[in-house]
């Protein structure tokens, strides 16, 4: 993700630690000492992407509602982990959370993983009694229905850090979906119902702007665009890709490739300038457009940018969250679509693929540059990357509109090799098996009423995206290995109650 840079770049988490004046000044010392230690703890692990940023002993109503407004108003501030080093009455902490506009995670440590058994006296229990502090902490956030994520374990394990570095990911996600603002160029396919949404409610919801703009202002922007530009582009196609003999300096077809190359050039001006992190297009709706997009909007993709095919906002709002929270990681992050099964019993698969616009993020390998006939859209042969997904542990996650809420639908697969080659499908495409098996999978995903476009991410898995729909406050069905049918539909129901009384009147 190179062209929007790195989502952590300049951001922080603020360690905030609870106590009270009821202990004097020396022992309050010795709290302010150790929790910089907790947090520098914290801030030099690698499994953390963005520094912690101590801030001073909060031992007071005022202070602890200052600090909340504080990192509200600071732009900086991805969210706050608290901590009770001591006890902190937790009166004092209702109108701070109440004010709190930020991801909040709760880290139940102690200062030392060990203790001192021969060693300790009344002033060490005194100075150590995060145990019942962050208790007392946990039932005023519960009592005040505060969201929250709850990590528990001395900060210098390996386990806490990577879930403290996984909430920091969700909350840069959350951070991302707040400030989105998504370019539709036209409007979503014809009567096609899962690309409808409210986008009116997902910025109430979400956060998300989401507008349209003309397919023919693209078209201006493209024909705009300079023949420099356009040499640029191709030369970097030529070092990077696996290029077809046709599309190739001296190929029969490289016209083809240099309208290709001038629509990135002038989506990504277009993009750039209405400072657009996600978009999406529609082959229904291509105005003055010569080609489909396809090789354009796969590389703006890679470049971290969300996208949704056939005006699909909601998967391209998922698809930018998934890029910024796996920001930095192995594996990518791209729109997918299940295509068509593998029914075989015993070898049931999904391969999944869509019409030009898997990300190439999704893969090690050089993807190869080709062109072929689309037979949809009534425009010229479209040129795109071709390629397999990288095998491994992925995940699938979809958003519908289920009126009164959006659903997050998330199912934990395995990638997969193709069975046999694919010499007939010039696409770049993802095979796998969805946990815990294919019926139980497919059976779920509809009784949820789940998209069949997607955000793929090979880079985070499930507990990012539990964190995410516990920060924003929405909902979440998962299908994973324990996943039943049954247990499933029961899931929805309880979530549909929730949910609906969650809203209030």
């Amino acid at each position: 993700m190179t062209a929007l840079g790195s989502p952590f770049e300049g951001r922080s988490i603020w360690f905030l630690t609870g106590s009270q004046d009821l202990y004097g000044e020396e022992t309050l010392q010795q709290v302010a000492e150790q929790s910089g230690s907790v947090a520098a703890v914290l801030d030099e692990a690698e499994e953390i992407p963005v520094s912690i940023a101590w801030k001073p002993v909060l031992k007071d109503r005022d202070s602890i509602r200052r600090a909340a407004l504080e990192a509200n108003a600071d732009p900086r501030c991805l969210g706050v982990i608290v901590w009770m080093h001591t006890f902190s009455p937790a009166k004092m902490w209702i109108s701070g959370l109440t004010a709190l506009d930020k991801p909040l995670l709760h880290l139940h440590t102690q200062a030392e993983a060990a203790l001192p058994w021969s060693e300790i006296d009344m002033d060490f229990m005194n100075l150590n009694q995060a145990a019942h502090g962050d208790r007392e902490f946990a039932y005023i956030a519960s009592r005040t229905s505060i969201r929250r994520t709850t990590v528990v374990g001395h900060a210098s394990d390996p386990r806490v850090r990577q879930k403290v570095g996984t909430w920091t990911r969700a909350a840069a996600g959350w951070d991302e979906l707040r400030n989105l603002r998504l370019c539709r160029f036209g409007d979503n396919m014809r009567n096609v119902a899962v690309t409808e949404g409210d986008k009116t409610e997902a910025e109430i919801a979400l956060g998300s702007s989401v507008n349209t703009w003309a397919v023919n202002d693209l078209v201006d922007r493209i024909a705009a665009v300079k023949d420099s530009e356009v040499e640029e582009l191709l030369a970097e196609y030529d070092a990077a890709y696996d290029t077809a003999e046709e599309l190739r300096p001296s190929g029969a077809r490289r016209e083809s490739l240099a309208y290709a190359a001038r629509q990135e050039a002038g989506m990504r001006s277009f993009l750039t300038e209405g400072g657009f992190t996600a978009f999406t297009t529609n082959f229904e709706d291509l105005g003055g457009l010569r080609q489909l997009p396809g090789l354009a909007v796969q590389r703006l993709m890679a470049d971290g940018y969300g996208f949704g095919a056939e005006g699909d906002w909601k998967t391209a709002l998922l698809v930018r969250a998934a890029k910024v929270m796996g920001y930095g990681l192995p594996g990518g992050a791209s729109l997918m679509e299940d295509y068509t099964y593998e029914m075989t019993p015993g070898k049931e698969k999904i391969l999944g693929a869509h019409m030009l616009e898997i990300c190439p993020s999704l893969t090690t390998s050089v993807p190869r540059l080709e062109i072929h006939p689309l037979g949809i859209g009534d425009r010229e042969d479209p040129v795109r990357l071709v390629f397999d997904t990288d095998p491994g542990p992925g995940l699938v996650v979809a958003m519908s509109d289920m009126r009164e809420r959006f659903r997050l639908t998330a199912n934990v697969v395995d990638v997969v090799p193709p069975d046999a080659p694919l010499p007939n499908l010039p696409v770049a495409r993802a095979v796998w098996e969805p946990r815990p098996d294919f019926a139980t999978s497919a059976e779920c995903w509809l009784t949820a009423g789940a998209a069949h476009h997607t955000v793929m991410t090979t880079a985070v898995g499930i507990e990012a995206f539990e964190m995410l729909a516990e920060i924003a406050g929405i909902e979440l069905a998962v299908i994973d290995q324990d996943t039943t049918s049954r247990g499933f539909a029961q899931q929805l129901r309880w979530n549909a109650a929730y949910h609906r009384l969650a809203q209030g009147l």
